[in-house]
């Protein structure tokens, strides 16, 4: 689940990790007076739940009084990747002497939990992973030692971004209680983009950047409020009440696919050969026919769909009633788009029986299957 910045600095203040104070808006005439309050300079930013707000004009330092209402105003007009901004974080100006980057994630790929820090990162981090990817650090830790990392390992990480042996320490501080943040709150990142260190030498958070695991959430009934529906994909949200699990992506192959790892390893099969998945979409292990109806209606929403796959490995999920679904789907919807299948798995003959005589195109293995909608979606 994501939040956005200013609800991310006041989980910080919990945790005490240094970041600036600010005040959330959601006009023109709050940010004036939120500007009045704390003192020019200020920089006013979009809270939208996604990056680039920078390059997007949705974050602008203010220096003239004058100058705070037309410029909210104008951030609260814009759309960021489709997004509206209704809110703003209106906090005061930094001066800053250096900047760095500095994050705790998941690395799923190597089953734990790892710090990622850049002393040339700050706001262009994603270009220096891409050019100069030698200066992303990383240090491993483990999942049971992040409310109690020793201090020792985390300074010699933090020798790796900051000189003064004070800033050392105060950097490896905030790891430390980002560590316990990222335990104590179930968190699947929590970001500093830039950790800077300001005019006055101390190592601040300039920005804040969570993300919660939304599986976790019935632990924590304190972090349900800060959801923003409204900055969420209606579509995932429709798809989430209907027992789908959707993700909306940028490519032009619809997926369906049962089960969750069978779907990444649907979308993987699909880029290994030469295609783009336009979303994950997970029917779940039941065989609700009805479920099938609404995952087509999802997927073909995106008008970046050129073809579809379904992969389907039925195990409790039957073939045949997934079969019917798929029938349902062709009588109620205009299914303009190619659909390629592979059905596989109980009663796999009967829903293959069922199919017979549509257009759909049959693949025997999820590589054939990839293969030809990779070719379809690069053709159409």
């Amino acid at each position: 689940m994501k939040i956005h910045e200013y609800q991310a600095k006041e989980l910080f203040k919990e945790f005490g990790i240094v970041t600036t104070d600010g005040e959330a808006v959601s006009t023109a005439e709050e940010a004036v007076k939120a500007a009045e309050g704390m003192g020019l300079p200020v920089v006013i930013k979009a809270q939208v739940h996604v990056g680039g707000r920078g390059k997007a004009g949705g974050v602008k330092v203010v220096t003239e009084a004058a100058e705070v209402r037309p410029t909210a105003e104008k951030i609260l007009g814009l759309t960021i990747k489709g997004l509206p901004v209704r809110k703003l974080l209106v906090t005061p100006a930094v001066d800053i002497a250096k900047e760095v980057y500095l994050s705790i994630l998941v690395d799923r790929g190597a089953r734990t939990v790892v710090f990622i820090g850049c002393a040339d990162g700050g706001v262009e981090i994603e270009e220096t992973a891409k050019t100069a990817p030698e200066k992303i650090l990383r240090l491993e830790v483990k999942a049971s030692e992040l409310t109690r990392l020793p201090l020792d390992q985390l300074r010699d990480f933090a020798a790796k971004l900051f000189t003064g042996e004070s800033q050392v320490n105060e950097a490896a501080d905030m790891m430390a209680r980002m560590g316990k943040l990222f335990r104590e709150k179930d968190c699947s990142l929590v970001e500093i983009n830039p950790l800077v260190v300001d005019g006055a030498g101390k190592v601040v958070a300039l920005d804040a950047k969570v993300l919660l695991d939304d599986n976790a959430l019935p632990n924590h009934p304190e972090l349900e409020p800060l959801r923003d529906m409204d900055s969420e994909d209606e579509d995932e949200l429709k798809a989430k009440d209907a027992g789908l699990s959707f993700i909306r992506l940028d490519g032009d192959i619809g997926c369906m696919v049962n089960g969750a790892g069978l779907a990444m390893a649907t979308m993987d099969t699909i880029k290994h050969f030469g295609g783009d998945p336009a979303n994950f979409l997970d029917v779940g292990g039941s065989s609700d026919p009805k479920k099938v109806v609404t995952a087509f209606q999802t997927i073909l929403k995106d008008p970046n769909v050129k073809v579809i796959l379904i992969n389907i490995f039925g195990g409790i999920t039957r073939c045949d009633d997934i079969a019917k679904g798929i029938l349902a789907s062709l009588e109620q919807l205009d299914v303009a788009v190619p659909i390629v299948i592979r059905l596989i798995g109980t009663n796999q003959e009967e829903g293959r029986k069922l199919l017979e005589g549509t257009k759909l195109i049959g693949a025997n293995t999820l590589e054939e299957g990839a293969t030809k909608a990779a070719k379809i979606g690069g053709a159409a």
